[in-house]
């Protein structure tokens, strides 16, 4: 608890959201799984610049974010969500990597914490 802390991550909120350490270690695993599929699409649509289901992707990944008290990643996602909903394509590209970062970054916190 107290490395996810140490790294930014709002585990209160997190718990308030999911009720108990069990459900919120569950749905770490389960984003965990999920990231690594979504990410090549989440590319994909936006190299294809199919906005509509960009956004739909990184409303998912906001939602999982925010869930998980992954609060920086959430509010990222946020933005790509309605730039892209916006079709505003030269913000996604612009800002993608701020994106990809945080993904990187909050999925080596997770398999760190979870031990994987």
């Amino acid at each position: 608890m107290d490395f996810l802390k140490e790294n930014g991550v709002d585990v209160e909120k997190g718990l308030e959201l999911l009720g108990d350490i069990d459900m919120y270690n569950e749905t770490m695993g389960d984003f965990l799984d999920e990231i690594n599929s979504k990410m090549p699409k989440v590319i994909e649509y936006k190299n294809n610049m199919d906005m509509p289901n960009y956004a739909i992707l990184v409303h998912s990944i906001k939602s999982d974010s925010k869930y998980l008290g992954f609060t920086k990643l959430a509010e990222i996602a946020l933005e790509h969500e309605m730039k892209s909903k916006e079709n505003d394509v030269n913000y996604v590209n612009e800002h993608y990597s701020e994106l990809e970062n945080e993904v990187n970054r909050v999925i080596d916190i997770a398999k760190r914490y979870l031990g994987r």
